[in-house]
């Protein structure tokens, strides 16, 4: 097996825990129906926090804390099938929109009814293996990043029916702009040269950010930031990781996080606001395998950052410094966690252990509770997308290497001043 070939078995799991990660389990569970059911409560108590980091203080309540079965509920209202023979690699939620990403083509759902609206890509993505690995949306364009090392930009039409190709980044342009300059290559693959602006492996992630900017990581270990409104790019960092970066997040302050095989998460800022550079801040390092998923809470206050280790750390901004310390971490998931989202005052995480759970904070102590935990996908949660609905009701949305996409609706306690479920 070649290394491309381990990071796409293992979603990027270091040789040491991929025997962990169980990407074809194929043993079938069907769609939980209510968290306060026996079943939901034996998964929760059966799943004690593992081990992984004792060196890190747990933020979750010991068992004997619990309080009551269950607290919060949820059902599974409906499973979509995009390509039933492919996974599902990306989620996304936009307006009343969901898209889903399995192999090369995008699919677009509406989200109420679960109607198919479309089904679109690139005719080159699809000649070139440039299977979807991430989409993120700025300034009323789409953004897909793809295995085959580009980043392809689309204008969804007024009626949002239909989505018109625009460019494959770095563009024509944009090449021709810098190829004339030594300075403006570096060396790749045993002394190969390619422009800096180009990736040069497969885009592992992308995310909009402030200022117009669309950021992407890749697994040949780079950051680049990219104008949503030009298509140009206006940074690169060739060298950001040690080895292939899956993660990106960027805060609403601008700061950028990446999180990598390496096992370490970077934190990035531009030193002058006036100009498009980034330069490294901080190196966080407690991971002990690969990291594969960020999720910042809706200030930019706490970074939650999900490995192969099984846990999920806790990082909070210390009121000294201008990057975040560990507090503690989350644990639960029987193998590595995959993917992770904050909606609301909610975690959501996805592992190879083919469930979903929900986190919690307490207003109380500070610790963290797990409200539920999804089961039903036959394979690893790949994705995760979620929206706030009316009246307490949270929208989930789970894609996993089975080739489905769940609907969760999940209610929650408008208050919670301490963990009922704790694990």
């Amino acid at each position: 097996m070649t290394r491309h070939q381990s990071w796409i078995t293992g979603s990027l799991c270091s040789s040491t825990t991929a025997t962990a990660v169980s990407l074809s389990d194929d043993s079938t569970t069907t769609c939980s129906s209510s968290s306060s059911t026996a079943s939901s409560l034996s998964s929760l108590q059966s799943n004690l926090s593992l081990q992984t980091h004792p060196s890190l203080p747990s933020l979750q309540k010991s068992p004997a804390d619990s309080a009551s079965p269950a607290a919060a509920d949820f059902h599974c209202s409906n499973t979509l099938r995009p390509r039933p023979d492919l996974p599902i690699t990306c989620l996304v939620v936009n307006g009343d929109l969901l898209y889903a990403a399995s192999g090369h083509q995008i699919t677009v759902y509406h989200r109420a009814t679960g109607a198919l609206l479309e089904s679109f890509n690139d005719a080159a993505s699809a000649a070139d293996g440039g299977s979807v690995k991430a989409v993120a949306f700025l300034d009323g364009k789409a953004f897909s990043a793809h295995q085959d090392g580009k980043i392809r930009a689309w204008k969804p039409s007024a009626e949002r029916r239909r989505h018109k190709f625009l460019a494959a980044l770095p563009t024509a342009a944009d090449k021709l702009r810098h190829f004339a300059f030594p300075s403006s290559y570096v060396t790749v693959r045993r002394h190969r040269k390619i422009l800096k602006i180009q990736h040069a492996d497969a885009v592992a992630a992308v995310a909009g950010g402030g200022g117009g900017a669309i950021y992407s990581v890749s697994w040949d270990r780079s950051l680049k930031i990219w104008s949503a409104s030009s298509l140009r790019c206006l940074d690169s960092i060739p060298r950001a990781h040690d080895d292939a970066v899956s993660a990106v997040a960027v805060s609403t302050d601008g700061t950028v996080y990446t999180g990598s095989a390496d096992r370490r998460i970077r934190v990035w800022s531009k030193p002058d606001p006036t100009r498009h550079r980034h330069a490294l801040v901080a190196t966080l390092e407690r991971h002990k395998s690969a990291v594969n998923a960020l999720a910042l809470n809706d200030d930019g206050s706490v970074l939650f950052s999900g490995s192969c280790d099984r846990s999920i750390l806790v990082w909070e901004r210390e009121d000294s410094a201008s990057h975040m310390a560990v507090t503690g971490a989350l644990r639960g998931h029987g193998q590595a966690v995959l993917c992770l989202i904050n909606v609301c005052d909610l975690l959501i995480s996805g592992s190879a252990d083919r469930t979903v759970r929900i986190w919690r904070r307490s207003s109380v102590d500070a610790k963290y509770g797990c409200l539920a935990v999804m089961e039903g996908h036959k394979k690893a949660v790949k994705s995760l997308a979620a929206v706030e609905g009316e009246d307490g009701v949270v929208w989930v949305y789970s894609g996993s290497l089975d080739g489905e996409v769940r609907v969760w609706q999940l209610t929650v306690p408008k208050t919670y001043s301490r963990p009922e479920i704790i694990i």
